[in-house]
Order: C-alpha cells, then sequence, then structure tokens
C-alpha cells in the first residue's frame, strides 16, 4: 500500500488532526526561510503529542551536520530529509552523527535529474517539482525508469493524487503540504480526503 506524508506540521490543532486520520509519516521543517518552519524545540513538543507509530521526519537544506543531529535529537525525529545540495559525501559524514534514515530530495527538470536519484546513496529519496514547498507538480512522464523506492512531492492535492497512484512505476509514498491546506494551515477535510484516497486506492486495470 502507497504510503502518505503530511508535511509542514506547525500547529498544535495539525497534530490533532494528524491524530486523528493516521498518515504514516508527518513532516516538520526546519529551513529558516520555509513559511512551514518550526523551532525544533516546538517541533519536540508538538512530536510528543503525535500519535505512536506516526513517524516524524524533518526537513532541512544545506544544514550543517551538528545542526542537523541536534534537531533530530531535541524533535526526537525518525528520519531526515534533505531538500539543498547534499552530496553522497555529506550523506556518508550525517551517518556518523545520527541513526536515523535519511532521504534525499531530487528535484526534477529533465528525466536525468530522475536518473541521478537511482545511485543515491541515501537510504530513501524524494522526487519533487520546482523549489521546496513551492506546490508545483512536475511532468511525471519522467519517472518511467525510476527503479527504486521513491516519495513523490510537489503539487500534491486531493484531486491529482489518483493519477499519481496511478503512475508505473507507483510511488512508495505521497507527500502533500500546501495542497491539503485552507488559509496556510492543514485543513481537516482535504487531509481526510488525500489520506483515505491513498489509502482505499485500487490500481486502475488499464495500468
Amino acid at each position: 500500500m502507497v504510503k502518505v506524508k503530511i508535511c509542514g506540521i506547525c500547529h498544535e490543532s495539525e497534530i490533532g488532526i494528524m491524530n486523528e486520520l493516521v498518515p504514516d509519516f508527518v513532516g516538520f521543517v526546519f529551513v529558516k526561510k520555509s513559511r512551514h518552519f518550526i523551532a525544533p524545540e516546538h517541533a519536540g513538543y508538538l512530536r510528543s503529542k503525535l500519535r505512536p507509530g506516526i513517524k516524524s521526519v524533518g526537513v532541512f537544506n544545506n544544514e550543517s551536520l551538528q545542526n542537523v543531529a541536534l534537531c533530530v535529537e531535541t524533535a526526537g525525529l525518525n528520519m531526515v530529509q534533505l531538500h539543498g545540495d547534499e552530496t553522497g559525501e555529506y550523506v556518508a559524514a550525517l551517518r556518523e552523527y545520527i541513526r536515523c534514515p535519511i532521504m534525499k530530495v531530487y528535484k526534477v527538470a529533465k528525466p536525468i535529474d530522475a536518473e541521478k536519484a537511482l545511485y543515491s546513496t541515501a537510504d530513501y529519496v524524494m522526487l519533487d517539482g520546482g523549489n521546496a514547498g513551492d506546490g508545483k507538480t512536475f511532468d511525471w512522464s519522467m519517472l518511467g525508469r525510476m527503479r527504486r523506492k521513491f516519495f513523490l512531492s510537489g503539487g500534491l492535492t486531493p484531486e491529482n493524487m489518483q493519477e499519481a497512484l496511478n503512475l508505473d512505476p507507483q510511488p512508495y509514498a505521497l507527500s502533500a503540504s500546501s495542497g491539503v491546506e485552507a488559509h496556510r494551515t492543514k485543513d481537516y477535510r482535504k487531509v481526510m480526503k488525500f489520506i483515505l484516497g491513498v489509502k482505499s486506492f485500487k490500481k486502475s486495470s488499464s495500468h
């Protein structure tokens, strides 16, 4: 079954929605220029209110190894997601600091970008469109040669998630943020539609 990640959690009210609707992952963004930025201490507080079993993911962009490690400890993270220009060397060095899985994000503008992800040394890869959190999809036909598990992100909404689920290869997980918001916070109905849509999905026979 395809997994669901809801990213950009900032408010205690959103934790209530997550605990009721139970995505597989929630994301906390530790990137200062993001409107979803959250301080590690606040993320740790929200994480403590999160239902057991929901994994927390920290989102970073060209952050120092020490800061990533500090956030992992302070917020009790289960995974880190690297959104910047982090190299294979960076990933290897980070493994010396933290014990949780590492996900590397690849922005897909041309087919070669998706192919780069195939050779990533990170535990997981995410394929995204444009800049982190700008809510833009990319041309999903470029995923045709993806032969490893991947998270799909960028402009996902309850309206286009069916199309994303029918992709071949099928994503391991779908990650949504602004596409399940209203008035800049997570919207109960949108999150519910997104999660239930993914969880009840049956691949169409035409694929």
